[in-house]
Parts: C-alpha cells; structure tokens; sequence
C-alpha cells in the first residue's frame, strides 16, 4: 500500500492541531490505522536549529527518522501539523522517501478568531508581536499556496467539523 500524507497547514491560532487531534479521535471511531507528527516541535530548540544550522535541515531529517520508524510497524497514512509545511512540501515529500500521496490543507482563520485561540492556548493574554507574526503568516500562506492546497475556514467551525471537512479530502473512512 502506497503511503498517504496529510499536511495541515496554518497560522498560529488557526487550529492546527486541535483539528488534528479531532481527526485522530474520527479516525480511531472508524478503526483506521494512522499517525500524527507535529511538525512545529521537530525542531524546536534555542537557538533555532533552523537559523543557527540552516544547512542542515534538522525538522526534516527528524521526520524522515520518524516516518521510518512508523513505516517498519506497517504505517502507511500520515497526519502532518506544520505552520509553513505548505511552502515545503517538496523537502517534507523528499524526506519521507517512499513517494507518498499527498492532501495539503491551509486552514484559515481571522485575527479576531485566532486571538483568543491564542490566548486560551497560552492560558491568558499573548505577546501582540505573536499576533503579528500570527497574521503576516497567515498573508504569506495565502498568497503562496500553491493552487493544488485545500483551504479550509476555520472561524465559524467546531473542531470536528474541521476534521470531518479534512477527513472527507483523504478517503481514509
């Protein structure tokens, strides 16, 4: 069986993975195998691996160690949590090595919907420079996504209604 990645992409606040975690409770319900790598800790470190050692590609050589390990246990379908994983797909494509089908979703939503997404995640008020970086991300992936990438608002949709609408561009259930 050929493997399926499914990158879900956003800006901070969107519900990256909040949607992700929906979709893992939706798809162990339907009893499909599957796994989940958040991709925004898979170089987290200080200093940023990727400024302090761009050459090296620490996030994807950390995914490709992971995607083998889950490869050897028979897993063939992949959930993928990245901010920016839509403006990388070739090098997170390349790192997984097995030539997988590729779903990539940009979940979108608006300041005043991911403020307080923010806030709750970060258990009370947020650095307004978050924010800010929140939304020019938020510019930068709409405008660069390639045509090919689902998008998905997020404002007005419950958690599960998101994995249900990401679920439904996979055919996993």
């Amino acid at each position: 069986m050929r493997s399926h990645v499914l990158f879900i992409s956003g800006r901070s606040g969107v519900g990256k993975s909040t949607a992700a975690l929906a979709l893992h409770e939706q798809l162990i319900g339907n009893d499909v195998q599957h796994a989940v790598i958040e991709g925004d800790y898979l170089d987290l470190a200080h200093p940023a691996p990727h400024v302090a050692f761009p050459a090296d590609d620490l996030a994807e050589q950390n995914l490709a160690a992971m995607w083998t390990a889950y490869r050897s246990l028979g897993y063939r379908r992949l959930i993928y949590t990245n901010t920016a994983a839509i403006l990388t797909l070739s090098s997170l494509v390349a790192a997984l090595g097995d030539d997988p089908l590729v779903t990539a979703v940009l979940l979108r939503s608006s300041d005043e919907c991911a403020r307080p997404r923010l806030e709750r995640r970060n258990h009370g008020a947020i650095d307004p420079a978050l924010l800010g970086h929140s939304a020019f991300m938020a510019n930068l992936l709409d405008r660069e996504a390639p045509a090919s990438v689902h998008r998905i608002d997020t404002d007005q949709l419950q958690p599960s209604e998101v994995a249900a609408q990401v679920l439904a561009l996979t055919n996993w259930a």
